[in-house]
């Protein structure tokens, strides 16, 4: 640990530092848009999103080394490719009337698919493991401010549209009874999802990013009362696993992304666990009561 805080403190190697920073502010907008995510039970949307911005990816890397588009950067189209699936999967599935898995199932293959032939297409070595599983270590100060406009970006309409985004995602029908615009709400959700996506592909990967965005969330959803509460400790808990994934890999020289996810999923089975062992101690008092 000790070794840990020297390397933290050092001004020539600040990318630790960057690290730490990146998994504290994606958290943020993970916390806020998982809990929406989990809540309207959109997960394999989400998914699908998530996928498809290795497609974008492939794509900005080809036309940066093929075509000299030194200003298409993987960033600029993992964030186009996320946009543009967000608004494909809710066109198709709001107008089209097509089965949302379906639409999933097209969009998850399609956007793999063409991520790897435009990689294979592109001269020169590809890091594809890099953004399949997370180069966290690797950020720039650049990325960084990045990060935090697309932080920023993703939690001002959460704010600003809470009410309506709430009401959407326990009762659909409902909302729209009550005259909210339930279509736009559903189409600024995805959109806020897939920003969220972009905002934590290089922190986790394409592969881990859904991991992250739901299993905090669903983890304080077995205890949070309000769903106030429930989006605050959902943004806790991803500074918590950021922050002890990265430490741990750090410690013992693993993949930062994985770590993190695994981590993760460590608490979220505990949560399980102790959820089954809470109901079934419960249910035994209560026959208890009853025979007594």
């Amino acid at each position: 640990m000790l070794e840990l805080w020297q390397d933290l403190c050092d001004p020539a190697a600040p990318f630790l530092r960057y690290a730490l920073l990146a998994g504290l502010i994606g958290s943020v907008a993970f916390g806020v848009v998982g809990t929406f995510v989990v809540t309207r039970r959109i997960v394999s949307l989400a998914g699908a999103i998530a996928h498809s911005v290795l497609g974008g990816v492939g794509a900005a890397l080809y036309l940066s080394n093929v075509c000299s588009w030194s200003w298409c950067t993987p960033t600029l189209g993992a964030l186009l490719a996320a946009l543009i699936s967000a608004v494909l999967i809710w066109y198709v599935s709001t107008f089209a009337r097509q089965r949302e898995d379906a639409v999933i199932g097209a969009i998850w293959a399609l956007g793999m698919a063409l991520g790897l032939l435009f990689m294979a297409k592109t001269p020169g070595y590809v890091d594809l493991q890099g953004y399949l599983f997370g180069n966290i270590l690797l950020l720039s100060g650049r990325e960084l401010w990045l990060m935090s406009v697309l932080d920023i970006v993703v939690v001002t309409p959460a704010l600003l549209f809470y009410a309506q985004l709430l009401a959407v995602c326990f009762d659909g029908a409902f909302a729209e009874l009550r005259g909210i615009k339930v279509k736009l709400i559903n189409l600024l959700l995805l959109l806020m999802t897939a920003l969220t996506i972009v905002l934590m592909v290089n922190v986790v990967g394409i592969l881990l990013v859904i991991a992250l965005l739901s299993l905090p969330a669903a983890t304080v959803g077995q205890y949070a009362r309000h769903w106030f509460s429930m989006m605050c400790a959902a943004i806790g808990l991803n500074m918590l696993v950021t922050t002890g994934g990265l430490l741990v890999s750090y410690q013992w020289n693993l993949p930062s992304g994985p770590a993190i996810v695994l981590l993760a999923g460590a608490i979220y089975l505990a949560a399980l666990l102790h959820g089954a062992w809470r109901k079934r101690r419960k249910s035994g008092k209560r026959i208890s009561i009853y025979l007594a």
